[in-house]
């Protein structure tokens, strides 16, 4: 299919992108392009107006900045992944980014791209709601930080307003002494997940979860914080029971409808597996302070 006709800007700063991109309300900007291209030839998108920001000067690179990982709007998927700093200040990111796509995809695409497309089954949503990541928003009215926590709203729906360009992402270093895991289940490698988990767990003296953080994706119309399990789970040392528990605590965080897929009573069995798989994982790389 080929996607509707529109009008083509690819501007060298900043301020000429925010400036194109406000001039028209039905603009879209364009990064890495992996998933609004195939949405507009789809006619799932429809822009009158595409903003090309690969130009744009300031927009490429990785820094770890003390306890902060800043990831400019035009990083691609597999620079992040194989950064040999980000591996070791936050390794999470790495052992989620392999389930992104394929590698062709990833070379690509952008990790601020597919947050701003915030489909409910992404794994770079769930890393940021996970890790309480935040985005950089610049528009004409300013600049704006935005928790990940308010930025993805609903299906394919963030807190961007439309004239804004988001101009970086933020994640946190991993704590000391944290462990670590992310899987998930698709119908074929490469996927969307139908449902995927990111955990981290610290533990104290005597082995109990100090902090547990899960995250899934797939479950919902947007990635989600499983307090419930995390409650169920602090102060536990994490024991089968525990597990089961927190699991069963997890349930109704599962609220995507039966659809082509899956249906809803099956995300919940995959997601209990997950859970009860993936946090002794984390548990036991916390206890071995492992690193990749």
């Amino acid at each position: 299919m080929k996607p509707p006709l529109f009008r083509y800007e690819a501007p060298r700063t900043l301020r000429d992108a925010v400036a194109v991109l406000a001039s028209d309300p039905d603009a879209m900007v364009l990064a890495g392009g992996q998933s609004l291209v195939p949405a507009m030839n789809f006619r799932v998108a429809t822009p009158s107006l595409l903003v090309d920001i690969q130009h744009v000067e300031g927009l490429k690179g990785i820094a770890v900045e003390g306890d902060t990982i800043v990831i400019k709007a035009m990083t691609r998927h597999r620079e992040l992944e194989l950064h040999p700093e980000v591996r070791r200040a936050n390794p999470l990111i790495a052992e989620t980014m392999q389930h992104v796509a394929h590698v062709p995809i990833r070379n690509r695409g952008t990790v601020v791209g597919s947050l701003c497309h915030a489909d409910p089954s992404a794994e770079m949503p769930l890393l940021f709601v996970l890790l309480d990541g935040a985005l950089v928003a610049t528009g004409p009215a300013g600049t704006r930080h935005i928790p990940a926590a308010d930025f993805f709203q609903s299906f394919l729906t963030t807190a961007r307003h439309q004239d804004e360009i988001v101009v970086e992402a933020r994640l946190p270093v991993l704590p000391a002494g944290a462990g670590y895991a992310f899987d998930e289940v698709t119908r074929r490698h490469g996927d969307f997940a139908l449902v995927g988990i990111g955990c981290v767990v610290s533990l104290d003296g005597n082995g109990r979860a100090q902090n547990v953080r899960l995250a899934a994706c797939g479950i919902s119309d947007r990635p989600v914080r499983l307090k419930a399990a995390e409650t169920a789970l602090t102060g536990s040392l994490l024991a089968t029971n525990d597990l089961a528990a927190a699991a069963r605590a997890s349930a109704d965080a599962v609220t995507q409808a039966d659809d082509m897929n899956t249906s809803m009573s099956y995300r919940r069995r995959v997601l209990s597996g997950l859970l009860q798989r993936l946090v002794p994982i984390a548990a036991g790389r916390a206890r071995g302070g492992y690193r990749q």
